[in-house]
């Protein structure tokens, strides 16, 4: 008689709309779970279960609290998601009350928590230092600053004012800005009336192509840099006009080995940060479901924790990435990259 395991359940908790209904994400997940697979680590198939919420800032809370629980009574293991930080202090405390480990990939470290793991694509505590640092490294002095009204943009408003106050870096003007707004010339021109030497804009990205277009209109040839939301140009062919010359924060870099290995077997994968955690965060799901003594809910969560030092698709050459005891950051070593948006390309600047 031929017995068939029964799959292991994992859900895909996305709360943002999918051009593709999460296919693109999802393959990408598949090839790293299934690198771990082939090594005969995994006694049965795992199946992964999405869940399409419409979160904030676009939906609600709700949307995303029942997303969660429609999963977790489904019987999943683990849940990969979500991707917006807001969300993630959302499902934070929903994982812990349920013991359902999930691993997010929002740019938030206090998403994280007993249950919550983290895949950082970005992050709201460190970009800040790291522009900062490049505002500063390029002779500028002051610079005006624009960010979304939201737990997001302020949390990185937070974390740039004590960056800046380090490297004496003078703050000539701030400005909040919805993240759905529409227009941002007022704002725009109360910001360059103090001259500043440079403009930052912090948030989740819709509002900076409303940023962009007010700078055009203002014609105010102004160095810009932003956070991470400008990686809303992978997806967003037609903003990065816009945006041409900005600097941004990125997690994608053209000098990691992973990331090309990841290339020669799915360019799709391997083309943008979202893609490229999406296998990371695979291989990491693979390696906990691998190391897990039992297979349940609190087995998964002791196997991610006992997944070390494997190479990371992210960041640049040398980023590793892996989990702990009271370690749920995945990425370790210099997975934040600058790059620019240049003729319609994001080209690497550090």
């Amino acid at each position: 008689m031929q017995v068939t395991a029964a799959p292991i359940l994992v859900g895909s908790l996305f709360d943002f709309p999918q051009a593709d209904e999460g296919a693109s994400f999802l393959d990408a997940v598949r090839l790293g779970l299934d690198d771990v697979a082939s090594t005969g680590r995994i006694d049965r198939a795992v199946e992964l279960v999405p869940h399409l919420a419409r979160g904030l800032p676009l939906g609600t809370a709700r949307d995303v609290e029942n997303g969660f629980d429609d999963l977790e009574a489904l019987g999943v293991l683990a849940i990969l998601g979500p991707s917006i930080s807001d969300n993630g202090l959302i499902v934070r405390d929903l994982a812990d009350d349920a013991g359902l480990a999930c691993i997010n990939y929002t740019g938030g470290e206090h998403t994280r928590s007993e249950l919550m793991f983290h895949y950082q694509v970005g992050s709201l505590e460190e970009e800040p230092a790291v522009l900062a640092r490049y505002l500063v490294d390029q002779g500028r002095r002051t610079v005006a600053v624009i960010h979304d009204h939201s737990p997001v943009g302020r949390r990185y408003a937070d974390f740039f004012e004590q960056a800046r106050g380090l490297l004496g870096l003078e703050v000539t003007g701030t400005a909040a800005i919805s993240p759905l707004a529409q227009d941002a010339s007022a704002l725009v021109s109360r910001l360059r009336a103090a001259d500043p030497d440079g403009l930052l804009y912090l948030g989740l990205g819709v509002s900076a192509r409303t940023v962009a277009l007010a700078l055009q209109a203002e014609r105010w040839d102004v160095p810009v840099v932003a956070n991470s939301a400008l990686m809303f140009g992978y997806a967003q062919h037609d903003w990065r006009a816009a945006w041409e010359g900005w600097v941004y924060v990125d997690t994608v870099a053209d000098d990691n080995e992973m990331r090309a290995r990841l290339r020669e077997r799915s360019r799709p994968s391997a083309a943008g940060p979202i893609g490229v955690a999406a296998y990371d965060m695979g291989r990491l799901l693979g390696e906990g479901i691998a190391r897990a003594v039992h297979l349940t809910r609190d087995g998964i969560r002791d196997g991610l924790e006992h997944v070390k030092q494997l190479p990371a698709t992210s960041g640049r050459e040398g980023t590793m990435m892996g989990f702990g005891s009271w370690d749920h950051a995945a990425l370790k070593g210099p997975y934040l990259v600058l790059r620019s948006w240049r003729e319609g390309h994001t080209v690497q600047v550090t």
